[in-house]
């Protein structure tokens, strides 16, 4: 993925990001860092197809994306897993939580398999099939946010973007979902674009990280241990 001379916002007269550029190689993990209200989670946005820059491009596997939103080729769509920090304003409060996984199979047509694909990705994220037939209100944050993983790798997506993702998680959810995120990348070779606060985390999580401030980047390699494997979400 290359994110090349974005420029975006929420008003076109004072975007957050002016020029900003950012690529990931294939299998890589970037993370970035900033403060809040720099535009990371604008930028993570932007590179998952979910907002459209005021000025840029983004290319996926070498390819221009040719739309945003619902006006992206749904091969450029599905090609990114997103997860958002807040699991509740992610998550449909109607659907019980197999449906929240199974939701990206059955958008795309694959309803043939999307029930064992629901079972097998909830093994993987830690939720019990008691757990299943709950909807959100009847769960816990870090079980949400279980379940919004799995989810994000329903499609089995070349490019993650965990934007925040473990920002409102005790310590062990944190290095569960971690472990469930590079197990897939392992298995599958995805890149990651992991947004947050936390520096120790995303310095040992990812190859490298990248710091916005004031719309730009400053780039620094950072060699990591990766965490440990979990349960098989490939």
């Amino acid at each position: 993925m290359e994110l090349r001379d974005i420029t975006a916002g929420y008003d076109r007269r004072a975007p957050v990001l002016r020029g900003v550029s950012l690529s990931l190689r294939e299998g890589e993990a970037v993370g970035l860092l900033g403060p809040s209200g720099c535009g990371k989670s604008t930028l993570a946005k932007v590179a998952a197809l979910l907002h459209r820059p005021d000025a840029g491009t983004v290319h996926l596997g070498g390819e221009p994306a040719r739309g945003f939103r619902h006006r992206a080729p749904r091969a450029q769509r599905t090609a990114v897993g997103v997860v958002f920090q807040s699991p509740r304003l992610a998550a449909d409060p109607r659907l019980t939580l197999s449906a929240l996984i199974a939701e990206p199979l059955l958008a795309t047509g694959r309803k043939a398999g999307a029930a064992d694909r629901t079972r097998e990705l909830a093994r993987a994220v830690g939720l019990g099939p008691d757990l299943l037939g709950r909807r959100p209100h009847e769960v816990s944050d870090g079980q949400l946010q279980r379940a919004c993983v799995a989810r994000a790798l329903a499609l089995r997506p070349r490019v993650l973007v965990c934007d925040e993702m473990t920002a409102m998680l005790d310590a062990s959810t944190t290095a569960a979902l971690v472990a469930v995120v590079e197990d897939y990348r392992a298995r599958s070779g995805a890149a990651l674009l992991a947004v947050g606060h936390d520096r120790t985390l995303l310095e040992r999580w990812c190859d490298r990280t990248v710091e916005l401030h004031g719309g730009g980047t400053d780039s620094a390699l950072r060699s990591a241990p990766r965490a440990a494997a979990g349960t098989s979400a490939g």
